[in-house]
């Protein structure tokens, strides 16, 4: 097995068993980048260099008997965390210069874990998009087959781990970029709680929403970066100071004891034919294992894109005020369309005689969205739905189409907006080759749960012939 295509487990057995130094593992990732980032483009930034010398520094770490969760292993990081002395675009010229004096949290924490930073991941510029395609740098390419999109708009990161450029990466949701990307890319990706973990660093998209999230090759690596990048800080009010789980030791769970909801109104039309049926024969099996199926009735999720355009584009104009070319950045001549188009929305949405019609309005709509899981989750467990009503779409598909995003988002926009705990994970392949990812969803704080039953579908389905596909690149 080649060194780059380990999950985070692997690695740092390998390492601590000596079979393999950081360095090697280090090095077999960017032998991938090299070969593949003609290809795919998920990089904005290879730190090959400082890569290099992190690597070195973590084998004298574990040679001296040193032990921590990341140590030595290779990751990415989407490019809109702030990363002391490496440049951070957000995948916008506007920042195109840009070179942050501090880390953001969730990079101080992988790096107190002994990360090695391969770089920084492609994404929609600004994270404005569901496809990576308003990337001032090009588009991602998806790895099973590079005429589709990636998703997005954590595209970069959840393309480098289908592609074994990297041994995880790091990616944010604001409305589904991290569960959607990783469906289309056939991985796994975590949507923590909101405030679960700390958003300071991160370029702002929608602060009210935005959540950083561990994509990964496996439930158990997920389990693993959500235990570093988990907790309060003192500089986010709005992270809580809730316990941190142990969520890697505690994914073992009894699924005859385990109640899933499924809601007709998550099956909406116009779903893929395949994605329903792969989503239901995951259900199946659950069921056949013991779980309890019941049905519900949720909130129609298209409610919910009325909502999230009304609250992300407000939040959008007011975060990026900031970059007016004065005090950092190049100046606002230098934003695309799509920003412009976000920020002239939410601009009139919060305008005098307009914010009790349209902010106020979908707040209180958000509400409902928030009360309406909460008596769904008295009843059931978890939630069970795909996480993308079609397979990932060709390069170009977002042409002329302003509401891409939302659309494509819609199944993953409610729990969002209310904040829940989610996680898409793999279930197979379409007949045209193309993954297929099924949600579950939890309630608030409840990751050690949703980790669990995800673990527990890894499991059931280990043996099954798609797990061992890797994409022909």
């Amino acid at each position: 097995m080649k060194l780059n295509s380990l999950n985070i487990k692997e690695a740092n057995e390998g390492l601590k068993k000596k079979s393999f130094s950081s360095v090697e593992l280090t090095k077999a990732c960017l032998d991938q980048i090299r070969k593949l980032e003609g290809k795919l483009n998920a990089f904005v930034t290879v730190t090959e260099n400082e890569a290099l010398e992190q690597a070195q520094e973590a084998d004298k770490l574990i040679s001296a008997g040193q032990d921590l969760p990341l140590l030595g292993i290779p990751i990415a990081i989407k490019d809109n965390f702030s990363t002391l002395g490496i440049k951070t675009t957000a995948s916008s010229i506007v920042l195109d210069d840009y070179i942050p004096p501090y880390n953001a949290t969730v990079v101080a924490k992988l790096k107190a874990a002994g990360m090695v930073l391969l770089g920084k991941t492609n994404m929609d510029a600004w994270a404005h998009g569901s496809s990576t395609e308003t990337s001032d740098y090009g588009s991602t390419k998806n790895p099973w087959n590079i005429k589709y999109l990636p998703g997005g708009s954590s595209g970069g990161s959840a393309a480098s781990v289908a592609a074994d450029e990297v041994i995880a990466a790091i990616g944010s949701e604001t409305a589904g970029s991290i569960r959607q990307p990783a469906s289309w890319c056939g991985v796994v990706g975590l949507k923590p709680t909101y405030g679960r973990v700390s958003r300071y660093g991160v370029i702002a998209m929608g602060s009210s929403l935005d959540s950083p999230g561990p994509i990964t090759k496996t439930v158990e690596d997920s389990a693993l970066i959500l235990e570093v990048l988990a907790g309060v800080d003192e500089n986010d009010a709005t992270t809580s100071p809730l316990p941190v789980g142990n969520y890697s030791q505690k994914l073992s769970k009894n699924i005859k004891e385990l109640k899933i909801g499924i809601s007709e109104e998550y099956f909406i039309d116009g779903i893929d034919k395949e994605v329903k049926e792969m989503v239901e024969g995951a259900l199946k099996k659950f069921e056949k294992f013991g779980a309890k199926i019941e049905n519900l009735k949720l909130f129609d999720p298209k409610y919910a894109i009325d909502v999230y355009t009304i609250i992300q584009r407000s939040e959008v104009s007011s975060n990026l005020a900031r970059y007016d070319g004065i005090r950092y950045g190049n100046g606002r001549d230098y934003f695309k369309d799509e920003a412009k188009r976000r920020i002239m929305f939410g601009t009139y949405a919060l305008s005098s005689g307009y914010y009790d019609q349209y902010y106020n309005k979908a707040q209180k709509v958000r509400t409902v969205i928030i009360d309406d899981f909460k008596k769904a989750f008295e009843k059931v467990d978890v939630i069970i739905a795909p996480t993308s009503p079609s397979l990932a779409l060709p390069v170009g598909a977002t042409k002329d189409s302003a509401m891409f995003g939302e659309i494509a988002d819609v199944l993953v926009e409610p729990s969002s907006i209310a904040g829940l705990a989610g996680i898409n994970i793999p279930i197979g392949f379409s007949k045209s080759g193309l993954p297929i990812g099924m949600q579950i969803i939890g309630p608030q704080f409840s990751e050690e749960l949703v980790l669990s039953v995800a673990y527990e579908y890894e499991k059931l389905t280990q043996v099954e012939k798609w797990r061992g596909l890797k994409p022909n690149l």
